[in-house]
């Protein structure tokens, strides 16, 4: 199987993208060409993968972006067995890619959306969506979900988006590959967060609780940050307030997360939030590290359920500041819930346990568009 992934919007080395499902793919000996901004984001390629360049959509204007994704579309797609998109904005290159492809004839792939959030929600989080239009564009983003399942195979990363949908469709959720031999204990001097870093997910939370806990603890923030933000971080990380590491590339991000004192999740209440589980929730867990977060039930839910971690309040940075020194004064607590958080991300969230239902979905999808079309040619597009 050959199978070509777009994405505009995300880093090319986007730990759900690149670390898990390509990896996957290559794993069981499929091909794969991703199309991703690497120019922009200042990233080759992976060896093995086939990278194709395209411009990178960021704030108001994302036009260039999808009319390069479009004419990529139109261009290899009815090459490959499979296409798999991965943001809501690739949604709007299809209708006319898909009368090209019906007007010349050409043989169609397997189409594949993979919803990574709620498009709807999230766009109250959007500072470039002006606030007047977002109520309607909801609307027009529920439409546009709903006629992507007409004509598309839908994957979700989390159950709860399965309310958004008339039809069942696999689940294939954010997960990680967790190390089987137990990681180091945690330590007593070191805090991590890893993650996008945004208003909306805590940024002057981190900062506030960083400047509370120094010099005696220091704060690692490790992620690329929104442009309304990184003035602040940029600052304390110059103060010495915190060590702001920017974005690094996902082994070196989760290989941070060794040995520290705990993982903090300082999520606002958005209704992005409330239904999606906090993958970095998953990494602390899986790296054997306690759990600092804010109460969104799905974290709590991990946090409360598995006794690996301590919920702290919304927008309360005191608080959270309070809960690491608990847990800096305290080894034999911080080990014992860093301990369960392993032995619970290697039994109920391992990667490796759901990557075949990702990987034999897009076998079955392929598989029958190749039997309603033509057999694709042998070997890469040109």
């Amino acid at each position: 199987m050959h199978v070509l992934v777009v994405t505009v919007v995300h880093h090319p080395e986007d730990a759900r993208i690149l670390h898990r499902q390509i990896a996957a793919l290559i794993a069981h000996g499929h091909t794969v060409t991703y199309a991703a901004p690497f120019t922009a984001r200042a990233t080759p390629p992976r060896p093995g993968v086939e990278g194709v360049d395209l411009p990178r959509a960021t704030g108001r204007d994302r036009r260039a972006a999808v009319r390069e994704a479009r004419r990529l579309l139109a261009r290899r797609g009815p090459a490959v067995d499979a296409v798999v998109l991965h943001d809501p904005e690739l949604l709007l290159t299809l209708p006319r890619t898909l009368r090209h492809w019906h007007r010349t004839g050409a043989r169609r792939p397997a189409v594949v959306w993979d919803v990574h959030e709620d498009t709807a929600a999230a766009l109250a989080m959007k500072g470039w969506v002006p606030r007047p239009l977002r109520p309607p564009l909801r609307l027009v983003v529920r439409a546009a979900e709903l006629a992507a399942e007409r004509h598309l195979h839908l994957l979700l990363a989390e159950y709860a988006y399965q309310g958004r949908f008339r039809r069942t469709h696999p689940v294939v959720p954010n997960l990680v590959t967790v190390p089987e031999a137990p990681p180091p204990a945690p330590g007593g001097e070191r805090v991590v967060y890893l993650g996008q870093i945004s208003r909306a997910r805590g940024a002057e939370e981190l900062v506030a609780m960083a400047r509370l806990l120094a010099p005696d603890v220091r704060v690692e923030l490790i992620g690329a940050a929104d442009g309304d933000v990184r003035a602040l971080l940029a600052a304390a990380d110059r103060d010495g307030v915190l060590r702001w590491h920017g974005f690094l590339p996902n082994d070196a991000a989760l290989d941070r997360l060794r040995g520290a004192l705990a993982g903090v999740s300082l999520l606002r209440d958005e209704a992005n939030y409330r239904h999606s589980r906090p993958t970095k929730v998953v990494e602390y867990m899986a790296y054997g590290i306690p759990v600092v977060s804010t109460p969104n039930p799905l974290a709590a839910e991990l946090v409360r359920g598995h006794d690996c971690g301590l919920l702290v309040p919304f927008r309360a940075p005191a608080a959270a500041a309070d809960a690491v020194r608990r847990l800096r004064d305290d080894p034999e607590l911080r080990r014992a819930m860093g301990a369960r958080g392993h032995a619970t991300a290697r039994s109920a969230l391992h990667w490796p346990d759901c990557a075949a239902l990702f990987v034999t979905s897009l076998e079955g999808w392929a598989a029958a568009a190749t039997a309603a079309g033509e057999r694709p040619p042998a070997g890469r597009p040109s």
